[in-house]
């Protein structure tokens, strides 16, 4: 299916492996040595964080599976706690407790970001809280600063290490007036992906203090992430950091006002109702199927692609979808919006 225009990041022209090779092309010089795009993403992303080291891996879930291993070989304990919907549990088969045997606790209810009274009735040792910046699967939200500091100093104060699943950190970052280091410093170990906002086409970088990224770097290689080639997924990633990052804030504001428009007209609405970063929900008065076998029309017959999946709801004639915006999600104005979502029923 050719699709023209996306409004989700995880599809679209801009993801074609024919566009990313040319973008791709235009980066890599001819003096570039297959170590150095991976050495630099590293050294950048540390730098931009504010920790004294990072590692590269092929995935996101090794990534986190890792740093959760380290942690929990550390304390010598083998639960971490999360957001009963953290994407560590949902989206990724119980990784965590099948390769390492680690127990999940979630905390406090799965529609709401947890607080700090959710945090104080977790009555077993952890070796690690999870904090997901933004929330994904309640639409994106986020804490305020202060009650996120306030938690991860109880993790640390209760023996457990604060790490952060930073996969939307890049974007996460607009809804704080602190820089990606201040946010990051509230963390023991902070994760972040190369292939959402910034889009890259796979890979993560995990970040902390160096002895707990050298452990780190043993469990990468037993898990066989120490891939000798990983300069494309580097480099890309870098181009994202050069292109994609510093428009953070203009992806966050074209993700409120299509917010607005969309409450505006009634049809639908948003959650949250003001985005604080480019990522939000759009609760639609459709069945799941329904907007899916619309979305799916709507794609073969205008090449527009509104959403990748919907997502249920406990009242099943309504639903909802994600709207992550970057370079692509520009392209569709507030209007355009609401109308397509508004002609949704009569594509079913």
């Amino acid at each position: 299916m050719d699709i023209r225009r996306s409004l989700s990041q995880h599809s679209g022209p801009r993801r074609s492996p024919h566009e990313v090779l040319r973008r791709l092309a235009e980066w890599v010089t001819p003096g570039t040595r297959p170590e150095d795009p991976v050495r630099e993403l590293e050294q950048r992303v540390a730098t931009l964080l504010g920790k004294p080291e990072a590692l590269f891996f092929p995935s996101g879930t090794m990534a986190q599976q890792v740093a959760l291993r380290v942690h929990a070989d550390r304390t010598g304990r083998r639960s971490f706690a999360g957001h009963p919907q953290t994407h560590l549990h949902v989206w990724e088969n119980q990784g965590y407790n099948a390769v390492h045997g680690l127990r999940f606790h979630p905390v406090g209810d799965r529609n709401e970001l947890f607080g700090l009274d959710d945090l104080k009735a977790v009555h077993e040792p952890l070796a690690a809280v999870v904090f997901e910046l933004p929330q994904r699967d309640i639409g994106g939200v986020l804490p305020a600063f202060g009650d996120l500091a306030a938690q991860a100093a109880w993790a640390r104060q209760s023996g457990a290490a604060a790490h952060c699943d930073g996969a939307r950190l890049w974007e996460a970052q607009t809804g704080y007036d602190a820089t990606f280091a201040e946010v990051s410093a509230l963390f023991d170990t902070v994760y972040v992906s190369l292939y959402k906002g910034l889009e890259g086409v796979r890979g993560a970088v995990l970040a902390g203090d160096a002895d707990t990224i050298g452990q780190a770097a043993v469990w990468r290689r037993r898990m066989g992430g120490a891939i000798a080639d990983a300069w494309p997924l580097a480099a890309i990633a870098l181009m994202g950091m050069d292109v994609n990052l510093p428009r953070m804030a203009e992806f966050r504001d074209h993700a409120q006002a299509l917010a607005r428009a969309i409450n505006a007209d009634g049809f639908a609405h948003t959650t949250p109702e003001v985005p604080a970063t480019p990522l939000f929900h759009v609760h639609l008065p459709l069945s799941r199927h329904d907007a899916q076998r619309a979305a799916q029309h709507l794609l073969e017959e205008t090449g527009i692609r509104l959403f990748l999946y919907a997502r249920s709801n406990p009242d099943p004639h309504r639903c909802s979808f994600e709207v992550s915006v970057g370079i692509s999600g520009l392209e569709f104005t507030p209007r355009e919006v609401v109308e397509l979502i508004r002609g949704l029923p009569s594509r079913v």
